[in-house]
C-alpha cells in the first residue's frame, strides 16, 4: 500500500506537469502507445468520448494524461492524504494541509474520500480552460465548505486562514490577530449586497466580474499549475 501511495504521488505531480505543459502547449504525444490500457486498473474512467465531450481537453491529451496517471498509480484514485502530500510541493515555506483539504473535497464531488481522473481532469479543465463563470462557479464551490448553497463568515475566515497558513513566512501582511477577520469583513462588505450575513452564487459571480482585481485572481491556477 505504501509503495502504491508514493507511485500515486508522483503520478500526479507528473499530470499536473503535463498539464502546465498542455497549457503552454509543449506536450506532445508519445510515439507509442495511442490507446488506453484500461483493463489493468481498478476504477476505470468514463470513455474518451464521454470526457472529451465533458471536458475542454482533447482525446489525445486525455490519452496522455490518462496513460502517465495509469501508469504511476494503478488504482486509479487519489485519496486526501496523498494529495496532500502533492499540494505541500508547492508551498514549502507553510502548512498547506487545510487549504489542501478544502480543495479535495472541492475536486471530491461524489464526496467519496477520493479523486478519480475524471474528476480531477473534470476539475482542472474548468479551471485551466473554464469560462469565466464556470471557474467562479468552482471557486464558489470550494469556498462553500458545508455545500449549502451559501458562504458565511465562518467558512470564509476558515479559507482566508487557511490560505495564510499555506503561504507561510511569504504572507503579506503579515498575519496578526484580526487580519483573516479584517479580508472576511472586507469580502462580504463587497459580496453581501443584501446585507443578509450569506453570499448566494449569483452575488459571488456578479460581485468578481465587476471587481477587476478580483477577475485577475481567476488566473491563480493557471500559475499554479
Amino acid at each position: 500500500m505504501a509503495g502504491c501511495t508514493s507511485r500515486c504521488r508522483q503520478g500526479v505531480l507528473k499530470l499536473i506537469q503535463s498539464l502546465q505543459r498542455l497549457v503552454s502547449g509543449t506536450l506532445t504525444k508519445d510515439k507509442a502507445d495511442d490507446e488506453l490500457e484500461m483493463t489493468t486498473v481498478c476504477h476505470r474512467p468514463e470513455a474518451l468520448d464521454q470526457l472529451e465531450a465533458q471536458t475542454n481537453f482533447s482525446k489525445q491529451e486525455l490519452q496522455i494524461l490518462y496513460r502517465g496517471f495509469k501508469n504511476e498509480c494503478p488504482s486509479g484514485v487519489v485519496n486526501e492524504e496523498t494529495f496532500k502530500h502533492i499540494y505541500a510541493q508547492f508551498f514549502p515555506h507553510g502548512d498547506a494541509s487545510m487549504y489542501a483539504h478544502y480543495l479535495f473535497n472541492a475536486f471530491d464531488t461524489a464526496n467519496n474520500g477520493s479523486i478519480k481522473f475524471k474528476d480531477f481532469v473534470t476539475g482542472m479543465s474548468i479551471l485551466l480552460r473554464g469560462t469565466v463563470r464556470e471557474k467562479l462557479e468552482w471557486t464558489f464551490h470550494l469556498y462553500d465548505i458545508n455545500r449549502d448553497g451559501y458562504i458565511n463568515r465562518e467558512e470564509m475566515t476558515e479559507i482566508v486562514r487557511a490560505i495564510y497558513d499555506m503561504m507561510g513566512k511569504y504572507t503579506y501582511p503579515a498575519l496578526k490577530g484580526d487580519v483573516p477577520q479584517q479580508h472576511v469583513d472586507a469580502f462580504f462588505q463587497k459580496m453581501d449586497k443584501n446585507k443578509d450575513g450569506v453570499v448566494t452564487l449569483e452575488e459571488f459571480v456578479i460581485a468578481c466580474q465587476e471587481d477587476e482585481t478580483m477577475m485577475r485572481s481567476m488566473q491563480l491556477f493557471e500559475n499554479v499549475m
